[in-house]
């Protein structure tokens, strides 16, 4: 086990086998460094971080790791203490997190530059690495944990595969429609996609065919030379907005949906992310979206086993023991389809009379 002083978590101790075959990698250690929110860098930057890492370690470097990380690869133990103080003191950067705690928080590039971005998924990824420090550089959980922020359903950081807990940026109204510009796409005089498929010869653009036959709940139709949709069986799939960027928009009732349980095979297989929260608004301090982070964690360390997965737990226990543990009422949103998911049940303290009721007096009030 090796690391830095006051610290659990971001070196990842390496050591070849055989040291005196193989002296120059007899220490090999890993360190993970905090990549800034949305991957954006200067050159000087850059060139500081790689100055440092040719002194200090091997000069090999992975940008970036699954989890967002700058992952330098190589170093000695002797090195660790004078490439952390110089990488915190003279560059202003952290160590990421490894081990059995919070790993660093990534995004997507949200409202810097997406024109789909539903909240600033770089600003609430900041501020929850800064709450969330002590979960991220002392190891404390059952296994590791994931945050991932997708400003929008595209998911460019693929936070619903990857993360124990992602937050997908969606809207709650109505999709706004320039009903001119989708003739335009009907008439060929905007190009689809964007223009990114301008080269290939596929023919005039058939809205019938490359987005109203694609809709996978089949919401959209064409009206009276106009495009409908019936935003209340919509999944926000973004399909038509990314083929008709100009002709249709995200609502403007913005916020974010929460979803936990999602992560790589390791233990018992790979999982997509379950909904928690269908929606909620994102709005500083961020203390809606604090409780349910920290009500989340409550139950996961109490009921999690080593090494056991938030959504490995919530496959052994049921989504119903999740949204239990946030204070939340389940809402048909839970639910894929109608008794396809057996997530909600009743508890004895709902029913009337509890579970031990007299058969012979619920009949007297119930016939046959």
């Amino acid at each position: 086990i090796v690391g830095v002083f006051g610290y659990g978590g971001g070196v990842i101790g390496r050591y070849c086998d055989q040291p005196q075959m193989f002296p120059g990698v007899a220490h090999f250690h890993t360190v993970r460094v905090a990549q800034p929110a949305g991957m954006y860098y200067t050159t000087d930057f850059l060139k500081q971080l790689c100055d440092l890492w040719d002194m200090r370690g091997s000069g090999l470097t992975n940008m970036h790791g699954a989890t967002g990380d700058i992952v330098l690869l190589g170093t000695t133990t002797p090195q660790l203490e004078e490439f952390y103080f110089e990488l915190t003191h003279k560059m202003n950067n952290d160590l990421g997190g490894s081990g059995s705690n919070l790993r660093t928080p990534a995004s997507c590039l949200g409202d810097s530059r997406c024109e789909w971005a539903c909240y600033d998924a770089q600003e609430l990824c900041y501020q929850m690495t800064q709450e969330y420090q002590d979960e991220l550089h002392r190891p404390a959980f059952p296994y590791k944990f994931k945050f991932k922020f997708d400003g929008c359903p595209n998911g460019c950081v693929a936070s619903i595969a990857r993360s124990d807990m992602s937050f997908i940026g969606t809207w709650r109204d109505d999709i706004r429609i320039d009903q001119e510009a989708v003739a335009a796409y009907v008439g060929g005089e905007i190009q689809p996609n964007g223009g990114a498929h301008s080269g290939k010869d596929w023919g005039a653009f058939d809205i019938q065919k490359e987005v109203i036959d694609l809709c996978p709940t089949e919401c959209m139709w064409m009206e009276d030379g106009k495009l409908q949709i019936n935003n209340r069986e919509c999944t926000r799939c973004m399909h038509c907005l990314n083929v008709m960027p100009r002709a249709l928009r995200i609502g403007n009732d913005r916020g974010l949906s929460i979803l936990v349980g999602a992560k790589a095979p390791i233990l018992d297989g790979a999982q997509m992310g379950s909904l928690l929260v269908p929606f909620i608004k994102v709005e500083e301090p961020y203390d809606e979206i604090k409780e349910i982070i920290e009500g989340i964690w409550e139950w996961w360390m109490e009921e999690g086993k080593n090494r056991e997965r938030l959504g490995e737990l919530i496959k052994r226990q049921g989504l119903a023991k999740a949204i239990a543990a946030v204070g939340l009422t389940p809402v048909p949103q839970h639910v894929m389809e109608p008794r396809h998911n057996p997530y909600i049940f009743w508890k004895e303290e709902d029913v009337e009379g509890g579970w031990d009721r007299d058969i012979a007096d619920y009949r007297k009030h119930h016939q046959r």
